[in-house]
């Protein structure tokens, strides 16, 4: 499973255009650009397709097209920027399914021509399972609201993935949902750091985040071999967040970065 990190950041992303503080400060003079999280797996499925993820792909020397599967984790509009279905529509009949809760489709819905037939729009809630193409999907329930329903989602082929992006604490039944086997790469949001009074059960910072790997592990779900990543990064952790997030075991995910599952 090759899963290129088109972006890493949060909504305003790190650092912001509109902050000097110190932890935005630190980034610019490093040079590192984290923009609205979304990610691409082997080429063909993309999640969450927000308002930079397009370009981003062709800086990171990649392309959306053999895209056919797209997975919306909810309508905020860093995760899905609903106008690719216009552009990629100006050059591309390609079959295409979007999968997302009912808000983020309801979104997607006055992008697409009428009477075209290559996109297809298809709501998902928690709890389902589905096939597409090589890929078997899974929707986990997400602490985190957007008009509706929020989900994260379990990818499977030769390998497996967990996305976890937005989202507070474990969802009542998260852990269930995402089953039994054990994941080889975890993509989870870590948007607060240390500032404990800002997460509000809808976001992750770095106690609940650790928190929450501890209980995927418990779990059977996260073992030595499983990469943990952190993404959704922004300027309220320190610039240090790296060595952080090593010492529980995970790793701050960069934009342009591609990560394989290690070997077992």
């Amino acid at each position: 499973m090759d899963v290129l990190l088109l972006g890493t950041g949060s909504a305003d992303g790190w650092p912001s255009p509109f902050c000097r503080c110190d932890s935005c400060t630190t980034m610019r003079e490093r040079d590192v650009l984290r923009t609205p999280t979304s990610v691409l797996i082997d080429g063909r499925v993309w999640i969450d397709p927000g308002p930079e993820a397009a370009r981003q792909a062709l800086r990171a020397g990649a392309d959306l097209v053999d895209v056919h599967t797209v997975l919306v984790s909810h309508a905020h509009s860093d995760h899905l920027d609903p106008a690719f279905l216009l552009h990629r529509g100006w050059v591309s009949d390609r079959p295409l399914t979007v999968y997302g809760p009912a808000p983020a489709i309801a979104r997607c819905r006055d992008w697409l021509a009428p009477g075209q037939t290559s996109v297809r729009l298809v709501e998902v809630t928690a709890g389902e399972r589905f096939t597409a193409g090589e890929y078997r999907i899974t929707v986990v329930p997400a602490a985190h609201e957007a008009l509706g329903e929020a989900a994260l989602y379990r990818v499977d082929a030769e390998r497996s993935l967990l996305y976890a992006c937005d989202t507070g604490p474990w969802a009542d039944g998260a852990l269930r949902r995402i089953g039994e086997q054990r994941l080889d790469i975890v993509l989870m949001e870590q948007t607060f750091g240390d500032r404990l009074d800002l997460a509000g059960g809808r976001h992750l910072g770095l106690e609940t985040f650790g928190q929450s790997v501890a209980a995927l592990r418990a779990a059977g779900l996260v073992d030595e071999a499983t990469r943990v990543v952190a993404v959704h990064l922004s300027h309220h952790n320190s610039p240090e967040v790296e060595q952080q997030l090593c010492a529980m075991g995970a790793e701050a995910g960069r934009d342009g970065q591609r990560l394989r599952a290690r070997d077992l």
